[in-house]
C-alpha cells in the first residue's frame, strides 16, 4: 500500500510540494502541508525530493 506522510514538526509551509503536486498536497488549517491522496506519482516523488526540510516521506 502506498503511503505519503508529511512530518508536521519539520514542515514550514513553504508551498514547494503544493506547487509541484497540487493534486496530492494542500495546506491544513495551521498552514502546513498535508497529503490528500495516497497515489505515488512522479510529481509526488519530486515534491518529496524538493522539500527543503525533508518533511515528506513516500513509502
Amino acid at each position: 500500500m502506498s503511503k505519503i506522510e508529511v512530518d508536521k514538526e519539520k514542515c514550514i509551509g513553504c508551498g514547494a510540494c503544493t506547487a509541484v503536486a497540487p493534486d496530492t498536497f494542500e495546506f491544513d488549517d495551521d498552514g502546513l502541508a498535508k497529503a490528500v491522496k495516497d497515489e505515488i506519482t512522479d510529481d509526488v516523488k519530486l515534491a518529496a525530493e524538493g522539500c527543503p526540510t525533508e518533511a515528506i516521506t513516500v513509502e
